[in-house]
């Protein structure tokens, strides 16, 4: 056979958000599909949202129910979901209820009734929930010759009358062995829930799907008013990947560091700002931020350990402006503070997010609020977690600043607590030191991949203007071990920031 003449499978829009690309470009057309799980895992509103999106009056759905859930009962709750549309319904979805045939009949006349249904609304989805209480309850009992056949002929029926099909069952994993159902299907969705500590992660897995490709693996999920919302493994891996050679430098908002940058920070970087708690990691990213907004460039902070309206208010302290910019809709904080967060979820919160507003820059402040928001699974990963993110949203020509917490050593320079520092396009090192009996606050540029940068050591304060960077500390050895020691008295002084004036305002971390 030529490949022209090769057939070609129709692919059906779930109406799932990121499922179609986990299936690998939507659904088969005319495919005989398994949703499987254990109870309360979604598997019915799967099925509901699926056939929303592709029900017809023309072409429509029937959703065969058995002993279950009675009908009226399931309509009261799926109608609270926003892919629910009532004008659908008893035209373009149908529902059908089997309870009272599959009790006084066997499998045959159960599979009598379902084609006479089929044959008389030539429908494009056909949904049977629960498909395994149709096995249990048939009188009598059915021995697996019986249920093969039954299965065989069932999924023979509706491919000939070109129905995609749907059969939903509570299962468990160890159940798939020489299961003839299982066996025949061409598709097989399987739907659990995990309980990790206190949360709860709900996962999707294609283990099975004839005809094209899948995305392997555990894929997260959710379910909100919306209905279901899919978080593919590789969300945001495709698209734009090589960085151009000559690339623009967005300024930092701080003269002093734009000076020690090269001129600013290349385009499409992703910069780690690391110091401990109160050095000024959250006053730098929100400076970042803030000189775009001045240029006319959309940004975003995703923001893990304060709410919107605090961010915005302490942004005033170092007098900007964040109210005006949000309500312009230039400026999007995005509270990320759930503490069942998948990395997947958060990667597509935020690629949303620049794709919505045309974002240029992007500030996650912090790696470690992050860390804490995810359900304890993906925090054992969380080096493998950042890698991933940070991949995906470099993608898509962002410009990214993340601030990472770090205890203070008086015996080493650390760059992260997650050796994730190679990750990173550029590092800034923020670290308090001992001098003449003041704490002090140094800023040095520890790496840069897109060109050359200052090896200076300078210090800087953080005032009511913001953070500033002040000259190179000369006359001492050791600054970076945070106890320095004076060279000797002539030049002891020489190129010492004095202190500040008494109008610094409260410092960020």
């Amino acid at each position: 056979m030529s490949i022209n003449k090769r057939v070609k499978i129709q692919k059906l829009p779930t109406g799932v958000p990121g499922l179609d690309e986990i299936l690998g470009g939507g659904l088969p057309e005319f495919s005989f599909n398994i949703i499987a799980g254990e109870p309360g895992g979604g598997k019915t509103t799967l099925a509901h949202q699926i056939i929303f999106a592709n029900a017809t009056p023309e072409r429509p759905a029937l959703f065969f129910t058995v002993l279950g859930e009675p009908a009226i009962k399931m309509l009261r709750y799926q109608q609270q979901f926003e892919f629910f549309d009532l004008d659908k319904l008893n035209n373009a979805v149908r529902f059908i209820n089997l309870s009272q045939v599959v009790m006084d009949n066997d499998l045959n006349a159960v599979l009598a009734e379902i084609i006479k249904e089929v044959e008389a609304a030539q429908p494009s989805v056909v949904v049977v929930d629960s498909f395994r209480t149709v096995i249990r309850k048939t009188p009598g009992g059915t021995n697996h010759e019986d249920l093969q056949s039954f299965v065989q002929r069932l999924a023979l029926h509706l491919t000939s009358w070109q129905a995609t099909t749907f059969l939903i069952g509570e299962y468990t994993q160890g159940e798939i062995r020489d299961n003839p159902v299982f066996t025949v299907a061409d598709g097989l969705f399987w739907l659990s829930q995990q309980v990790e500590r206190n949360s709860i992660v709900r996962k999707l897995q294609i283990m099975k799907l004839r005809g094209q490709a899948s995305i392997p693996g555990l894929h997260t999920f959710r379910i909100t008013g919306s209905g279901v919302e899919t978080f593919p493994r590789t969300f945001g891996f495709t698209g734009r990947t090589k960085k151009p050679r000559d690339r623009h430098r967005l300024s930092s908002g701080i003269p002093g560091l734009d000076s020690m940058l090269g001129g600013g920070i290349p385009e499409g970087d992703s910069m780690l700002i690391a110091g401990p708690s109160g050095s000024g990691k959250s006053a730098l990213a929100t400076q970042f931020i803030a000189a775009g907004l001045r240029c006319g460039e959309p940004g975003i902070m995703a923001i893990f350990e304060e709410r919107p309206e605090e961010y915005a208010s302490r942004a005033e302290t170092l007098g900007l402006d964040f109210e005006a910019a949000l309500q312009e809709n230039m400026l999007t904080l995005l509270y990320l503070r759930p503490l069942d967060l998948s990395v997947d979820e958060t990667m597509r919160e935020i690629i949303n997010a620049v794709q919505r507003t045309g974002a240029k820059r992007l500030a996650i402040d912090s790696l470690a609020g992050f860390e804490l928001a995810l359900a304890p699974g993906f925090r054992e990963d969380f080096r493998e977690s950042l890698y991933r993110m940070i991949g995906a949203l470099t993608r898509t020509g962002v410009t990214i600043v993340s601030t990472v917490e770090l205890i203070e050593s008086f015996t080493e320079l650390s760059l992260s607590p997650y050796a994730i520092s190679f990750l990173s396009d550029d590092i800034i090192r923020l670290r308090y030191v001992e001098i003449c009996g003041q704490l002090r606050k140094i800023l040095m540029v520890v790496k840069m991949r897109g060109g050359n940068h200052s090896k200076d050591i300078r210090e800087y304060y953080i005032t009511s203007e913001g953070l500033q960077v002040g000259e190179r500390l000369t006359g001492y050895h050791g600054l970076i071990t945070g106890v320095p020691k004076q060279l000797n008295s002539e030049v002891g002084g020489q190129g010492e920031a004095t202190s500040m004036p008494d109008r610094q305002s409260p410092e960020g971390s």
